[in-house]
């Protein structure tokens, strides 16, 4: 099954569990190895005539963890439903107009090996207080680099669907 199927897949046992009315329109589902993203869109409060934008996003915010603790015990029963099911766990967020907030996330370790130059970077982040540890300041670089690379990532993510495509299309050299 490729990523695009999988994901398919898993928006539609996600839509057919998860309560009407939660989301506004289909959540998105965010998947790779060890993990499954579920982030669902709230609707953005209705703002009452000459409010502030610290007030408006007060609002926001007060909405925001008011879904997250209406809903934390149907989402951790649907999560270990999903979990068994697809060998995966299961992480939480929503998105409210262009802000995104996760509930949960997964972090996993990752091994790498890196030349002294490299650890020489992430030695100069310790150093000067950016990151705790060789590890934090790793993580510091990669979301760095996600965060301005945004749609560089997505055209590659593109680009690396479409092959899985083209690769199930061919010929099945397995006989």
């Amino acid at each position: 099954m490729d990523s695009d199927e999988a994901v398919e897949k898993l928006r539609g046992w996600f839509s057919g569990r998860l309560p009407e009315g939660w989301f506004e329109g289909r959540p998105e589902i965010v998947l790779d190895r060890e993990e499954i993203a579920v982030v669902g869109r709230l609707a953005v409060p209705a703002p009452a005539e000459g409010v502030s934008e610290v007030e408006r996003a007060a609002a926001v915010e007060g909405g925001i963890q008011r879904f997250r603790e209406e809903t934390r015990e149907r989402r951790v029963e649907i999560a270990r439903e999903a979990e068994h099911r697809f060998r995966r766990k299961v992480s939480w967020g929503v998105a409210v107009g262009d802000e995104t907030v996760m509930f949960t996330t997964l972090s996993v370790p990752v091994m790498t090996r890196l030349r002294q130059s490299e650890r020489r970077v992430l030695d100069t982040l310790v150093a000067a207080g950016v990151a705790r540890s060789r590890s934090d300041a790793l993580a510091w670089c990669v979301r760095l680099v996600g965060t301005h690379t945004d749609t560089w990532l997505a055209d590659l993510r593109d680009a690396l669907q479409h092959v899985d495509r083209v690769r199930a299309s061919g010929p099945d050299l397995g006989s």
